[in-house]
């Protein structure tokens, strides 16, 4: 059985892509895709969390359906300056 879904993927452009999903009774990773694997350094300390995906999927299957448009030149945002009805990076509020 299939078990398809839509993607938006950004290799070198922004595409709809048909991907697969793990398998949701799977026995070994209960329809997660795969386990988390904590890791330690050299002195036993943790050092960080590495993700093993499991057998019943395979997370780098896709299939690029259509590319999605880019958005016309006139449109683009081409200033980098801050946005006037944003906040100013504090609040007058009193805290909560």
């Amino acid at each position: 059985m299939l078990r398809l879904r839509l993607k938006v993927v950004c290799a070198t452009h922004r595409a709809l892509a048909l991907t697969d999903t793990p398998r949701p009774h799977c026995p070994d990773c209960q329809g997660e895709g795969g386990h988390h694997h904590d890791y330690g350094d050299h002195n036993g300390e943790y050092a960080g969390t590495e993700w093993i995906p499991c057998d019943c999927w395979n997370p780098n299957r896709c299939t690029v359906l259509l590319p999605l448009p880019r958005r016309p030149r006139f449109l683009r945002r081409r200033d980098t300056a801050r946005d006037p009805w944003g906040s100013g990076g504090y609040s007058d509020e009193p805290p909560f």
